[in-house]
């Protein structure tokens, strides 16, 4: 509703009003009418009708009037025109006029529906903070004039890598939800892999786009068996393979083949090869982790990032033993990057109770309980204090 009302309202704070307006309306008029065949529609065209009224309203607009007519109907449009109008909204906030921080904190806002404080906590900065951010990319959205459209073609590359970033975190927010009662949260998970097909339909010879798709599909192809019927969080070692979804891993892994041909491959062609290591073992104890160290060794080129490093230090712990891993672990508590992220302490906790050095994983277990807001991560966490005898 937000990325179909932007395109008439041309304002992103005009566009979230309307669509609110539209939502108190629908209260009033669904209880005195009944809820229309398509809810969706009524609420979008509703929006935009606002929107119009809005500029119609606006002595100063009135010459862009004939920019923001929209067909005076109740019928929905055409379903493919969803994702294409999420995309332009992606492509305006991933705008080079707006700093990274920016666009991405934008982004996850509108695209994503998350809520100021969700954001700021996945950016591990204050709500104010956050919200400061959005208001100054709105603002610079507006003040710049920032269309509302896909760019051309030939420029899509400029921006490409900042779209990429904003799908990916949008997946993995659905991936593994950073607060809540759940661990996943599919409408994000489908709506990033919604937006990496289009990217690859725009531009089919980007390797990057399809390594990212590649990433999504076989870390989704496990979302049957992250989470036993009990609700208890499922590691990778407890999963059941055969109920992994098939039809995804053979897309994945023949874009993954795709992606690593013709040069250098980038963080995210690296990083669905990962994926895919571990998707092809047969069982967990045939995964090959020797493999995989050389490919984070690759990845933490291409991509310098604390959590490569982290993610890199628990393969070293399976391919060299916990103890050739601990003082990785212990040098990245130095970052202050990672001083709130609980799969720090989490994995240090795991290395140290695998060494029998129970006193000190106990000290790391309720370290990573107190930083995380995920009910089921929390969960598993407490059981495993629980193991060691220190409820």
């Amino acid at each position: 509703m937000l990325a179909a009302t932007v395109r008439v309202a041309r304002d992103l704070d005009l566009a979230e009003e309307c669509v609110q307006d539209a939502y108190v309306a629908a209260m009033d008029a669904w209880l005195r009418q009944g809820v229309p065949a398509n809810p969706g529609a009524w609420l979008t065209v509703a929006a935009q009708r606002r929107a119009l009224n809005a500029h119609k309203r606006a002595a100063t607009l009135r010459s862009k009037l004939p920019l923001l007519v929209v067909p005076d109907a109740e019928e929905p449009e055409e379903p493919d025109e969803i994702p294409d109008d999420r995309l332009r909204l992606v492509f305006t906030c991933c705008h080079p006029a707006l700093a990274r921080e920016a666009q991405l904190a934008i982004t996850l806002r509108l695209v994503c529906g998350l809520t100021t404080a969700e954001i700021a906590h996945a950016f591990l900065v204050s709500e104010p903070t956050m919200a400061a951010r959005v208001t100054r990319a709105k603002k610079k959205i507006a003040a710049a004039a920032i269309p509302y459209r896909v760019p051309p073609l030939e420029d899509l590359p400029d921006r490409l890598d900042a779209v990429l970033t904003v799908v990916h975190l949008v997946f993995t927010t659905g991936h593994a939800a950073p607060t809540g009662p759940d661990l996943l949260r599919p409408d994000l998970v489908e709506r990033a892999i919604d937006l990496a097909r289009i990217l690859c339909e725009l531009m089919p010879d980007e390797r990057e786009a399809q390594g990212l798709l590649a990433l999504m599909l076989l870390h989704d192809a496990r979302r049957a068996t992250r989470v036993g019927a009990d609700g208890r969080l499922l590691l990778l070692e407890e999963q059941d393979r055969t109920r992994w979804d098939a039809t995804q891993i053979a897309e994945g892994l023949r874009l993954v083949r795709g992606c690593l041909r013709g040069g250098r491959p980038g963080r995210f062609a690296l990083q669905s090869a990962i994926a895919a290591v571990h998707t092809e073992a047969p069982t967990y104890a045939d995964t090959d982790w020797r493999q995989l160290r050389g490919l984070y060794d690759l990845l933490l080129l291409a991509w310098p990032s604390p959590v490569v490093a982290l993610n890199r230090a628990v393969v070293v712990a399976m391919s060299d033993g916990p103890a050739a891993a601990l003082p990785l672990l212990d040098a990245l508590a130095e970052d202050p990057r990672l001083a709130a992220y609980h799969y720090l302490p989490a994995a240090r906790a795991d290395l140290l109770r695998r060494l029998d050095r129970d006193t000190e994983a106990e000290v790391a277990y309720r370290t990573a309980i107190a930083l995380c807001d995920n009910a089921v991560e929390r969960s598993f966490l407490e059981s495993r204090l629980h193991e060691l005898g220190r409820p």
